[in-house]
């Protein structure tokens, strides 16, 4: 092997032991919405944001954030204006719905004022 062929070889490996690793760690987490800080969403964060960091209030129930699976619902966030408890939820949750009906991409509550009530209205109708 000549030194050229020894670094790409090298480089390939390195590739792919990072690209396990990141998949080992999305194994042990999950999507949690309405538990990010304005600004601090991952990426995808639903109807109203566009991508990572673009989510515009605290808890913004279409904003999620990957977490360890498992603590989605038990993270402690404050309380709203009003003094209510509130608590992510997980996509897995979503996708189930209540009753087995799906809810929409995120929880219906936090969300910015600036959403339409189209995209809205498709949220959980539940407040959490």
């Amino acid at each position: 092997m000549n030194h050229s062929t020894t670094i790409l070889a090298a480089s390939v490996a390195a590739a792919l032991s990072m690209a396990a690793s990141a998949a080992s760690a999305d194994a042990h987490q999950e999507k949690c919405y309405g538990v990010s800080l304005a600004g601090q969403n991952d990426c995808a964060a639903g109807p109203g944001t566009t991508c990572a960091g673009t989510s515009t209030i605290n808890y913004q129930g279409n904003a999620w954030e990957m977490v360890a699976t498992g603590t989605c619902a038990t993270m402690a966030i404050e309380a709203d204006a009003e003094g209510n408890a509130r608590h992510g939820v997980t996509q897995a949750t979503l996708d189930a719905g209540m009753d087995g009906n799906a809810y929409g991409p995120g929880i219906n509550r936090d969300l910015p004022a600036t959403l339409s009530s189209e995209i809205s209205d498709t949220y959980m109708p539940v407040m959490m």
